[in-house]
């Protein structure tokens, strides 16, 4: 059975940092580009960022670069999301997500790109 399970949410004070994990179980995620995503009540689902496989290349969504670090370990069968300077506005559930592109070293944003989807974790930036 595919499936991811992310890790690593919670409540956090604004300023604050958090790391997301996304761990995969049943397939490896060697051969996959994985991206995050998240969504707010009331809100469409947004990428957040995206790791080619083979880990070269990265995107990140305008509103958290500078902040948010994409990595992936691949021993680990692993992806991470270092999430800093959190602001209130990035409270949502974030999703993890694997999809297969046509070559290693692309990257994609695009919900509908996405074949397998963990169940989501909260992230809360509050006072």
């Amino acid at each position: 059975q595919l499936q991811l399970v992310e890790s690593g949410g919670g409540l956090v004070q604004p300023g604050g940092s958090l790391r997301l994990s996304c761990a995969a179980s049943g397939f490896t995620l060697d051969y996959y580009a994985i991206g995050w995503f998240r969504q707010a009540p009331g809100k469409e689902r947004e990428g957040v960022s995206c790791i080619s496989t083979s880990g070269g290349n990265t995107n990140y969504a305008d509103s958290v670069k500078g902040r948010f670090t994409i990595s992936r370990d691949n021993a680990k069968n692993t992806v991470y999301l270092q999430m800093n300077s959190l602001k209130p506005e990035d409270t949502a559930i974030y999703y993890c997500a694997a999809t297969r592109l046509r070559r290693r070293d692309m990257t994609t944003m695009f919900v509908y790109e996405y074949v397998y989807w963990g169940q989501g974790t909260q992230v809360t930036v509050s006072s």
